[in-house]
């Protein structure tokens, strides 16, 4: 592939994932800074790296793949470790979901995305534990657990 077509294919993914990328970004940062920052990572990521072509499915997976690796990252920072948010930005969601999102960042990072990418991306348990490396078991007790962690929260 000559690097005029990988450039041009690199600004198709960009433009038919950024919606994607920035929520999942979103949703597991809650800052829209932080947020912006990890979409422009991810977008340098799929103009530098070679993207896989074989599906749209992989590519999606591979997508969200990154982008959770770099919140990761941005979470382990040395900044965001030892500097507190003066403030929080408005956030993405919906008023009637707005309570939803909220107690779902009370969860562990690991129910987060799952009940996220189960709930909101509309993914299966096993794409899911194809996207986070682990068996459909681990994410079928991880969203069960979850589900009871938010079921608790949201009754109180």
């Amino acid at each position: 592939m000559t690097e005029q077509n990988g450039t041009h294919r690199a600004e198709e993914i960009i433009r038919k994932y950024a919606n994607l990328i920035y929520r999942v970004a979103y949703q597991n940062l809650q800052n829209k800074a932080d947020a912006d920052d990890v979409f422009g990572d991810v977008c340098l990521t799929v103009v530098t790296k070679d993207p896989p072509d074989d599906s749209e499915e992989h590519l999606r997976r591979w997508l969200i793949t990154v982008t959770i690796n770099r919140c990761k990252n941005v979470r382990k920072s040395f900044w965001k470790t030892r500097v507190d948010p003066i403030d929080d930005h408005a956030d993405l969601a919906a008023n009637e979901t707005r309570e939803v999102m909220a107690e779902l960042q009370r969860l562990p990072e690991n129910y987060r995305n799952v009940v996220y990418l189960y709930y909101y991306e509309e993914y299966t348990i096993a794409e899911i534990g194809e996207i986070l490396g682990k068996s459909p078991n681990t994410i079928g007790t991880w969203l069960r657990r979850a589900r009871e962690k938010l079921k608790g929260i949201l009754e109180e």
